[in-house]
Formats: structure tokens, C-alpha cells, sequence
């Protein structure tokens, strides 16, 4: 299976949208606080092009996922990495993710970070089998618990 990945435009905020809201449709009621990308509008999506970058992962002429990143000083983060449910465990998170780490390769950015919500430990391994280890827990605002964790991939 050959995945296509291609840099996201401005045109392309409504397929984002509708991506990555149908690869978060099964956390929608199983995470407090709730995921804010079932909030998210095609507005809000090309306002975080302007500040960052997408990639669009597609197979036989098809999307399949996506992720956003953007330069954040020392590091590149990783957010919202998408795959819709048919496409998954096929690679194509792993495309995506090798993606934005070769972008921070060429750009000799060091490292890649992510969060990953703390009820989803699946979610855990499966970053941590990709190489990314855990540096610090945080609480959303208004959370006095950690309900996330910081994890980042050192690239050199």
C-alpha cells in the first residue's frame, strides 16, 4: 500500500476539519476534559495553518489521516495526529509521524514533542514504541490532576 503525503492549504481546512473530527469520534463522551477538535471550526483550522503546518495522508486517491505541527523554539510539536478508522494499522500514522520528524531534521530542530491524554494509555505505548518517552504530566486548566502527559523524541 503506497501512502501519499502532501503539505495541507488553506482549501484543504475543510478536510481537516472533517478528518481529524471523525478520527476523534470515538473518544467524544470518554475524555474529561472533552477534546476540543468536536469544538473546532474550518476557520479555527486555517487560523492554525497560518501558525503551522499539515500534512494529508491519502491511499489510492484517498485521505486517510493527517497531523498538524509547528516550530515551538527548541522543538517541533506534534498535534492531532488523525487516521480515520479504516486506515488504521496500516502505517499511515507512521508515515505521518516520520513526516514531521524528517521536517525537523532539515529545519536541525532536535527534538519532537507531543501530549497524549493520560486516559488513553494505548495511546502511551504506542508513542512510546515509536520512540518518544515521557517528560512531564500536566493538568488541563482547571484540572488539579494531571490529565495529560508531555512526551518528546530526541532526534540526535
Amino acid at each position: 500500500m503506497e501512502v501519499n503525503l502532501r503539505e495541507a492549504v488553506d482549501q484543504d481546512a475543510p478536510t481537516l476539519l472533517e478528518v481529524r473530527q471523525a478520527a476523534f469520534i470515538q473518544y467524544l463522551g470518554r475524555l474529561d476534559p472533552p477534546s476540543g477538535v468536536h469544538r473546532e471550526t474550518a476557520d479555527l483550522v486555517r487560523k492554525k495553518l497560518k501558525t503551522g503546518k499539515a500534512v494529508i495522508a491519502s491511499v489510492g486517491g484517498e485521505v486517510a489521516g493527517c497531523v498538524f505541527y509547528r516550530a515551538e523554539g527548541a522543538h517541533i510539536y506534534l498535534g492531532r495526529l488523525s487516521v480515520l478508522l479504516d486506515y488504521r494499522r496500516q502505517g499511515i500514522g507512521s508515515s505521518l509521524i516520520n513526516y514531521v520528524e524528517e521536517f525537523a531534521r532539515r529545519c536541525q530542530v532536535p527534538r519532537v514533542q507531543l501530549r497524549v491524554r493520560l486516559a488513553l494509555p494505548q495511546l502511551l505505548a504506542y508513542y512510546e514504541g515509536k520512540g518518544y518517552q515521557p517528560v512531564e504530566s500536566r493538568s488541563h486548566e482547571g484540572y488539579a490532576e494531571p490529565t495529560y502527559v508531555l512526551m518528546e523524541k530526541n532526534l540526535y
